[in-house]
Parts: C-alpha cells; sequence; structure tokens
C-alpha cells in the first residue's frame, strides 16, 4: 500500500462525502443563488460568531482577499517569520495589496503581543504604516505549533487598543482546537477575521472561507471577483465542506494522535538529529549524515511511503484522514528499519 505523508491535502472524498456533494441544491453563486454555497457560508460565520463568510477555491485566495480587505497601498503586515503568507503566497502581499511585510523571529511560528507592540512603526513618511496583524493556528512552518486562547488574546487586545486589524490564518485551526478544547465563539471574538480550509484534515476536495463581518465580507466579495475566484454552481464543492464540518472535526484528534506516535519513534533513532515539538498533525524533523532530505525521501520511496522536504536535512511529514492505523503500523516500522 502507498502510504503519502506529502501533506493533509492529498485525501479523496470519502463515499458519504461523496454522496453528499450528489445531493446537493445548486445555483449561481456569483449571483448569490447558490443555496448550498449559501447554507455552508451561513455555517461557517456562525460557528465563529461573525456574520458572513466566503467560499473561495483555496486558503492562499482567502488569504490574499483578507490582506487587501484590511489594508491600503503603503501598509504593512505583521507577521511571523515562518507564516503561510509570507512563505508559501508567492509574495502576494506586495503583488496583490501593495503593502509591506514585517517579520517576526518568533518560536516555531508563533508570536507574542510583546514581540507585536515592538514591531509596530511609528508614523513617519518614510515608514509603512503597520495595519494588520496576521496569526497562523497551527503553524505549518513551526511543525503544527498552535496558539491557545491565553496566547491570543493579549495580542488581540494590543491590535484593538493600537488600532490594528487582526486576521487568523486559520488553516488547520480545528486540528489546534480538538487539543485545546476551546471554543470557536471564543476564538471568532478574538479576530477581525478568519480563514479556514476544508481541503486540509477535513477531507473536502477543495475550498477555503474567508470570515467577517457584513461590511467586510461584502468587500471581500468584489475582491474575490477581481481574482477570477467567482464560481458558478459551487453547491457541489460547498457540500463537501457542510459534510466535513459535521462529521470529520473530532477525528482530526485520530491524526494528531497519529503524528504524535511517529514523533516519539523518531526520537529514538540514531539516524534523527531532532524532532520539533510535535503537538498536531504536522512531524518535522532533521536527519543526520550520511542522510540528507533528498536521500531519504528516496529511501522511503523504496518504501512505498511519500513525504517532502523542509531544508537540506529536514524532513515533513503530515497525518491526515486517508493514512490509517494500518499505515501507521507499517510507517513506524519502516522508520525503525531504516
Amino acid at each position: 500500500m502507498l502510504i503519502n505523508l506529502i501533506s493533509d491535502t492529498v485525501t479523496k472524498p470519502t463515499p458519504e462525502m461523496l454522496q453528499a456533494m450528489l445531493q446537493a441544491e445548486v445555483g449561481d453563486d456569483v449571483f448569490g443563488e447558490d443555496p448550498t454555497v449559501n447554507s455552508l457560508e451561513a455555517k461557517a460565520a456562525g460557528l465563529f460568531g461573525k456574520e458572513a463568510a466566503l467560499f473561495c477555491p483555496s486558503g492562499t485566495m482567502t488569504n490574499q482577499i483578507a490582506l487587501k480587505v484590511h489594508t491600503q497601498p503603503l501598509d504593512e503586515v505583521i507577521c511571523d517569520e515562518f507564516s503561510h503568507i509570507y512563505q508559501y503566497e508567492v509574495g502576494g502581499y506586495a503583488y496583490n495589496s501593495g503593502i509591506g511585510i514585517n517579520l517576526i523571529k518568533g518560536t516555531n511560528g508563533k508570536i507574542t503581543s510583546e514581540q507585536v507592540a515592538n514591531a509596530i512603526k511609528p508614523v513617519y513618511d518614510w515608514l509603512p504604516i503597520s495595519k494588520l496583524v496576521v496569526l497562523e493556528n497551527t503553524a505549518n512552518k513551526g511543525g503544527g505549533s498552535y496558539y491557545t486562547l491565553e496566547e491570543i488574546l493579549p495580542i488581540s487586545k494590543l491590535c484593538r487598543d493600537r488600532g490594528l486589524n487582526i486576521h487568523l490564518d486559520g488553516a488547520r485551526i480545528f486540528n489546534a482546537l480538538v487539543e485545546t478544547g476551546e471554543s470557536t465563539l471564543e476564538v471568532g471574538k478574538a479576530f477581525d477575521s478568519i480563514s479556514i480550509c476544508l481541503s486540509k484534515g477535513l477531507g473536502a476536495p477543495i475550498g477555503s472561507l474567508l470570515i467577517g463581518n457584513q461590511t467586510f465580507i461584502k468587500q471581500a466579495r468584489r475582491v474575490r471577483k477581481v481574482m477570477g475566484g467567482g464560481m458558478r454552481q459551487a453547491g457541489y464543492l460547498a457540500a463537501a465542506g457542510i459534510y466535513a464540518l459535521d462529521h470529520h472535526v473530532q477525528r482530526l484528534k485520530d491524526d494528531n494522535d497519529r503524528a504524535k506516535l511517529i514523533g516519539k519513534t523518531l526520537e529514538s533513532l540514531d539516524y534523527v538529529e531532532n524532532v520539533r515539538p510535535v503537538q498536531t498533525n504536522i512531524v518535522i524533523f532533521d536527519v543526520k549524515s550520511p542522510y540528507t532530505a533528498s536521500s531519504f525521501l528516496e529511501k522511503l520511496k523504496t518504501e512505498d511511503v511519500n513525504a517532502t522536504a523542509f531544508g537540506p536535512q529536514t524532513i515533513r511529514f503530515v497525518t491526515h484522514l486517508d493514512f490509517t492505523e494500518a499505515m501507521l503500523e507499517k510507517t513506524l516500522q519502516i522508520l525503525k528499519e531504516m
């Protein structure tokens, strides 16, 4: 059997999800007339206590729309140096919004209120205006680390006190919440906007949602359109998202637990230099010479295991809906024998 640990985006819809898609009632979402899309957006907004939401093809789009709506050219966004909006969105903050980026060196992808306070620029003609803070929860490049509400709330209060907007890149927020037990409603109160992904651990084939107040989402719809993100009978895709939110959230704990077992095993192996703390479904570790990331991945491929490099000596595994208990046992055996 092929074991794919490249990402949690590799999942296929379950038979039950496919059935929900086939039965979806659809219309034209560009005109706001797709009832299933409308239901998904209302459901997501309600989860986080917000007024509205917008269904988009990808998390990059939802993040980029948020940056555009929250800022104007010559502003800047403050975020951790590992943030997805900086690392993996093709410099879109500059291309789409004409803004700068102010990077903070956090800990495993997480920043503190003190660091944010120190990063806010004074208002001078020759400096960009600090306008937006973005937190990523969980932090992909930080090894799946997560913020608790206790860590988020001081940053949120600082932003409110200093007149900054705050956006949550919550692509894997539910992986965090099944660990903390915290409420989506409480998370929603802390942010002006939230992006959640349906096509990672939740197992939908496509889609992310941008969540905020009515005024924000009204403008976001216009930005989605100019980015080419207006979809027509998107209810077939939205139905998968509804099913995912109804049935696939709590099972994310299985993914997290399997990742932790992989991390624990890696810590015991001589060829592993170090393992980042495994908190959710992402495992990042370094291999020792003579292994390189490339040679290690090639060796894994001969055992029908796929993963990805995160640096010259660094590997990332991501557990997900299609990574079963049997696959876990086989993976652990392979790692021990390498």
